[in-house]
């Protein structure tokens, strides 16, 4: 990881932290409040630690391309979840000859930068 990659993933990191510290719920309840805080807190640790070994400068643009996505949601939206992509297991429409695996790479190219990083949605 060149030093100019390597200060922007901690200036992000370090960012987050900074965020979860001031964050708010919207429903202005103190105990949402801290729930909320933990979550932000506790993704971006996992999250960064699941990503530590990347090496290739590539994955990690598109690692620092999601966490900015997300963060820019998170305060635009006031919700620090990821965003649901609404597609039901076998929604996307299939053309003649296409079995599930077809399905699931529809599905993968149709997932948004902001979840790339969950691999269960």
């Amino acid at each position: 990881m060149s030093s100019v990659t390597r200060a922007e993933v901690l200036s992000l990191y370090r960012r987050i932290f900074r965020i979860a510290r001031s964050w708010h719920a919207q429903s202005t309840l103190q105990h949402d409040t801290d729930v909320e805080r933990r979550y932000i807190v506790q993704e971006a640790q996992t999250l960064f630690r699941q990503n530590q070994q990347l090496t290739e400068q590539e994955s990690i643009k598109q690692c620092i391309d999601e966490c900015n996505a997300r963060i820019e949601i998170g305060l635009h939206y006031r919700n620090p979840y990821p965003r649901p992509t609404y597609l039901p297991p076998m929604g996307l429409a299939t053309q003649k000859g296409r079995k599930l695996r077809g399905q699931q790479k529809l599905r993968k190219q149709a997932k948004p930068v902001y979840l790339q990083s969950h691999d269960d949605t």
